[in-house]
């Protein structure tokens, strides 16, 4: 993962035979001064499991174009957060995705991307 991503993780990774989940346990750090997960917390999570779902599908990294991110329900530090996406329509170059975030059995959040699909860079 990149610096971002360790610096507000730990995120953890695992893949199933129907798709894959990504989840967090909430700590204080992970959360807004009231107590809950801050929502920019929650969409930098959902972006992720947008462009996971992306590159599972076409072997390549996807840019974010756009994200809308609808906001359900709440989490607290100590709930473990999980979540999985799927594409919904694949072309050329633009990659659309839908994830659902849920806090134990509460969906928290939903959400819907736009990628650009890109070959990756080579260093």
């Amino acid at each position: 993962r990149g610096p971002f991503s360790t610096h507000n993780g730990p995120f953890f990774h695992k893949a199933t035979e129907d798709g894959f989940a990504q989840g967090f346990r909430v700590l204080p750090r992970h959360c807004n001064s009231r107590g809950i997960v801050h929502g920019g917390m929650l969409m930098t999570f959902a972006d992720g499991l947008l462009a996971t779902a992306v590159w599972r599908a076409t072997g390549k990294v996807g840019l974010t174009v756009r994200m809308n991110s609808d906001f359900l329900s709440i989490a607290r530090p100590g709930e473990w957060v999980e979540g999985t996406a799927e594409v919904t329509r694949a072309g050329r170059s633009l990659v659309f995705a839908e994830a659902r975030v849920n806090a134990g059995t509460r969906l928290v959040l939903t959400a819907s991307g736009v990628f650009k699909v890109m070959e990756r860079h080579k260093a």
